[in-house]
């Protein structure tokens, strides 16, 4: 069912992830819910609603925010370039 507030989340989400990438989760999941709500859009008819807004939540989280290996916390992900592998450093002074 969606989240009205950051309190209403899952203790998982308050407990691993930081209040904006919450809110990030809480916004995605709320609209997958509502938008995968008839079967025959979903991916898969056979997974639950929840289960797709769960799914959709936790990839939007992940365009943001990365675990850290080190320390297991969600920290956000530095400005990357194309490919990915290399930060993006601004040469402005």
């Amino acid at each position: 069912m969606p989240y009205k507030n950051l309190e209403d989340l899952p203790y998982l989400i308050k407990d691993e992830l930081p209040p904006h990438a919450q809110d990030i989760w809480m916004k995605a999941y709320n609209n997958a819910y509502d938008e995968y709500a008839d079967p025959r859009r979903r991916r898969n008819p056979e997974e639950s609603r929840e289960t797709v807004a769960n799914k959709v939540a936790w990839a939007a989280v992940d365009v943001q925010y990365k675990k850290d290996p080190r320390t297991g916390k969600w920290v956000k992900k530095e400005q990357w370039g194309p490919t990915g592998a290399e930060p993006v450093r601004s040469t402005r002074r």
